[in-house]
């Protein structure tokens, strides 16, 4: 089968989604497929030869986030000339409601078209007020797919329809083992790995739970994998406490592992705005102690605390007391540890990926995709535009 992928977020910034995208990629090249991503990226930036740029991205603040988004005359003509030479037996669209490539992607091509919905929003002015332009674009999809409960209500409540609940996947085994980092074998540690910038990764509550700990566990130390300020980071913890802080930026997958395999506790202290969680089934499958916020994704990942320690969302003191328990109770984080690995599975890429490929068997017809010639020559115009505005303007309700 050949199959056309469209990633809404710039590929050469770490997400969630970009991560989905690629493994997903991967996993349905493994059985054979032939797959092609199309993405917004920078014009330098190293590409997977499966992935064509559709040209740089702007930041767009987004749900509590920083959304690297594609939109435009340049990248509607990318996307065009990417459908009608891809021959594609489907395409498979992800966050086709936000104004990137895959709203374009909708409005360019017809036949069997299949989304992927991840976000959800507890209350979206924007999401409403484009509802209608949108619409022109989501009624030619053809097979919906949800990788949460919260990101199938965001769909139902906003844009009508059902979708079929398939979960994030994550390539256990990439994770299952790895070498602790250098100079950490010493003293406990408790890891974080998310962008540390983004007040709703949670790490403020984390630092601040950190002190609280730091005062009575004097071999206490912090590890921190991700994006962000490491001046803004460390302003947040006293002096005193700075050459017990190991910040690390950006690392690669393969210190990404090692980081996973170094902590005593990892820590998932984000605040909302997760439809999923990833970087937990990451931690789950190379094995950690997980200590999360009580988020509702939270929650389901975790089989409801089965599978990782559970604490108040944005409670510092709440953390900082479960976090001390783990820590002194190696029984009860071995236990956690094989209930993670044993839970995980169901997420595995080897499961997602076949019942991802049921959906694109249940749309596939004989024509395959094709360029709709006739919506083709709005993309990126007005329609767009008003999208694209309107998103921006509605930042703050999401």
């Amino acid at each position: 089968m050949r199959i056309g992928i469209v990633c809404p977020y710039t590929w050469d910034v770490p997400g969630g989604v970009q991560v989905h995208i690629r493994d997903l990629t991967e996993a349905l090249m493994e059985e054979g497929h032939h797959v092609s991503v199309i993405a917004p990226a920078a014009d330098n930036a190293p590409l997977p030869p499966y992935v064509t740029s559709a040209g740089r991205a702007v930041p767009v603040p987004f749900n509590g986030s920083v959304a690297r988004l594609s939109f435009g005359f340049l990248s509607a003509n990318r996307v065009r000339r990417w459908v009608r030479e891809g021959a594609f037996d489907v395409l498979h669209v992800h966050e086709p409601a936000i104004p990137s490539l895959g709203l374009l992607a909708c409005w360019v091509a017809r036949g069997p078209i299949v989304a992927t919905f991840h976000a959800s929003y507890g209350n979206s002015r924007s999401l409403s007020v484009t509802a209608s332009v949108l619409m022109s674009a989501l009624e030619k999809i053809t097979g919906r797919i949800a990788v949460s409960d919260a990101a199938r209500k965001t769909l139902v409540e906003f844009m009508g329809g059902d979708a079929v609940l398939i979960p994030n996947g994550v390539t256990v085994g990439r994770y299952a083992e790895g070498e602790p980092l250098p100079g950490w074998d010493q003293g406990e540690v408790i890891g974080f790995l998310g962008r540390m910038d983004e007040p709703r990764k949670g790490l403020p509550v984390l630092l601040e739970a950190f002190v609280l700990l730091a005062a009575e566990r004097p071999a206490l130390r912090l590890l921190l994998a991700g994006p962000g300020d490491a001046a803004e980071v460390l302003e947040r913890i006293p002096a005193a406490l700075h050459d017990r802080i190991g910040l690390l930026g950006m690392v690669s997958e393969e210190d990404k592992v090692r980081a996973y395999h170094t902590v005593d506790v990892f820590c998932a202290p984000n605040l909302g705005g997760e439809s999923f969680g990833i970087v937990l089934t990451e931690a789950m499958s190379a094995g950690a102690a997980i200590l999360a916020s009580d988020i509702p994704a939270f929650r389901k990942v975790l089989d409801d605390g089965q599978a990782g320690a559970l604490f108040e969302t944005g409670n510092a003191t709440s953390l900082a007391r479960r976090a001390a328990e783990l820590l002194d109770d190696p029984v009860r984080r071995a236990t956690l540890s094989q209930e993670a690995r044993a839970a995980v599975q169901k997420y595995d890429w080897s499961t997602v990926a076949r019942d991802v490929l049921r959906v694109y068997e249940t749309v596939a017809s004989p024509a395959g995709v094709e360029e709709d010639a006739e919506d083709a020559e709005g993309a990126g115009n007005d329609e767009g535009t008003v999208a694209s505005r309107s998103l921006a303007e509605g930042n703050d309700t999401l």
